[in-house]
């Protein structure tokens, strides 16, 4: 079963169910879907819902440290909630004893020698990290190699 087919059954269950935080963290992950879609000019792939999911994802741990910082726990509580729905659809994140492990090994594999040649390095790793690793993680990890500091 695709993600997407994924995400339609559980919109399904949540409406059979009466519940009414998982029909909404669902409608808006179909509706970012949607969207995603209509701006690809097509249907997404698995790979590409991954990358909505983990988009979507940062979106609401952004909005939990915003709202955390403005004293709004009522909207911190209501993040949490979606993001506790989002999260089972993708896969087990990584450690960053992994992101350095893939990271040295795509370092060697493009023959990067410092922080310049970090454009050569990240569009590869980040293609093999797609929605098991933050793309923020990744970069750190692969500045600090390149540096020479890791």
């Amino acid at each position: 079963m695709s993600l997407k087919e994924r995400l339609n059954s559980d919109l399904r269950e949540a409406l059979r169910s009466g519940d009414e935080h998982r029909k909404a963290a669902v409608r808006m992950v179909l509706a970012a879907l949607h969207n995603a879609e209509i701006e690809a000019r097509g249907e997404l792939d698995d790979g590409a819902i991954l990358g909505v999911l983990t988009k979507e994802v940062r979106q609401r741990r952004e909005s939990i440290e915003e709202f955390r910082k403005g004293g709004r726990e009522d909207l911190v509580a209501r993040e949490e909630a979606q993001l506790a729905f989002i999260l089972p659809y993708l896969p087990e994140q990584m450690t960053r004893e992994e992101i350095i492990e893939a990271a040295r090994n795509v370092i060697a594999e493009v023959g990067a020698r410092g922080p310049g040649d970090k454009g050569k390095v990240m569009p590869v790793i980040i293609s093999q990290l797609r929605g098991r690793a933050d793309g923020r993680e990744i970069n750190a990890v692969v500045t600090e190699l390149l540096a020479g500091s890791a």
